[in-house]
């Protein structure tokens, strides 16, 4: 039997950025993942994008990761405008006296510039699934479908929403189904798109448009079940109509080059984030609405807190208090930014006279407040 200080399950982006973090305090760290770590970019952007803020971004660059990203689009601004009101948001990192808001880069790109980092270094990649755990008393035993049993002190879930570390030692989840999808595809456009991620907001659908480069952009689009139902069953040529439309055809005739996919979207917290010998971390942990742009921002804001409390603390590896300190400072911040997307979520759904003429007064009141503007941007882009 093999044995590690470290198991991490699960060698997303977020898994091998823990791993590359936790380096260099000189522990032995064993990822077990049995899709390829490492995926190949073609010519074609793929569908599955985040949006990489400024603090983000420092993590990547400091674990030696942002030149190796072959691909990313800064934007410099944000427009947000509703439909069913008169209000607007425009953000811009001129306000902030900033070059940029943040990067659009793909989920591959980015995954392969971590795996390009951790090649050199010590850390064993096992291509396998996990299906059994044992607590020990000094750790955990994991079991793989590949026969294999392996050992640690610390075992780490990165494994997705669908965590089966998660599922596996018991911990329960609180979950929110917004009964919408998300309609994901690329689009090229007629116009530019202006260094600028647009979001609008329709009766029964919210469409995001982040720039992949001038007149290419992945799409986002948040759909009630019905609706995303109906667009799926669209050709191409009638779904790029409909999408240009939602967007009061602001950037002309819209071509979609590749395949439209559509996931459902559910909110979901873990009831804990740790326990003996055991941490979640990422979507493991904590899934939220898309609206944002955040969900793998708050990932990499978990390996830069337990990737902290691990080096301060003298303390064993895996001792319990240690990794409650990670918990308890991580918790507050994804929970907050849970509610305030399931609330954002809510404001828009919801068309009533009264409710849309205030929503519309909001928005304009934050946009002509230069101090709450800044403090929404600063919370958005991670500045604080």
């Amino acid at each position: 039997m093999n044995q590690f200080d470290i198991i991490i399950v699960g060698g997303g982006m977020v898994g091998q950025a823990l791993a590359l973090s936790l380096l260099p305090q000189n522990h032995s760290i064993a990822i077990v993942e049995p899709n390829n770590p490492n995926p190949k970019l073609d010519n074609n952007f793929h569908t599955r994008v985040s949006a990489i803020t400024p603090k983000s971004e420092q993590l990547l660059t400091s674990l030696g990761v942002w030149d190796y990203i072959q691909r990313k689009q800064a934007f410099t601004a944000t427009q947000v405008w509703d439909q069913n009101s008169h209000g607007n948001l425009a953000f811009s990192a001129k306000d902030q006296g900033a070059d940029h808001l943040g990067h659009i880069i793909e989920n591959d790109a980015i995954q392969s510039a971590l795996y390009q980092a951790l090649e050199a270094d010590k850390v064993t990649f096992i291509s396998a699934k996990l299906t059994h755990l044992n607590k020990l008393n000094t750790g955990y035993e994991v079991v793989l479908d590949n026969q294999s049993t392996l050992s640690c002190n610390l075992l780490i879930g990165a494994d997705g929403a669908r965590s089966k570390v998660r599922e596996i030692v018991g911990i329960g989840t609180t979950d929110t189904d917004y009964q919408q999808q998300a309609l994901v595809c690329n689009i090229e456009s007629a116009k530019g798109f202006e260094g600028a991620t647009w979001q609008r907001f329709l009766s029964n659908s919210i469409i995001a448009l982040l720039p992949l480069s001038d007149n290419k952009a992945s799409v986002v689009w948040s759909a009630e079940n019905d609706l995303a139902d109906e667009l799926m069953q669209l050709s191409k040529s009638d779904f790029a109509k409909r999408l240009s439309a939602g967007v009061e055809c602001r950037f002309g005739a819209f071509n979609v080059p590749g395949s439209i996919q559509a996931f459902p979207l559910i909110a979901r917290s873990a009831k804990e984030y740790v326990q003996k010998n055991l941490v979640l971390v990422g979507d493991a942990a904590h899934n939220i609405h898309p609206l944002a742009g955040q969900g793998v921002n708050l990932g990499f804001a978990d390996v830069i807190e337990l990737s902290q409390q691990l080096s301060a603390s003298s303390l064993a590896l895996d001792d319990y208090s240690v990794l409650r300190k990670y918990a308890r400072a991580r918790r507050l911040d994804n929970e907050l930014m849970a509610k305030t997307m399931t609330g954002l979520n809510w404001i828009y759904k919801e068309n009533n006279e009264s409710l849309r003429w205030l929503r519309g007064l909001g928005m304009n009141l934050i946009n002509d407040n230069p101090a709450l503007k800044s403090f929404l941007q600063k919370r958005a882009t991670g500045s604080f």
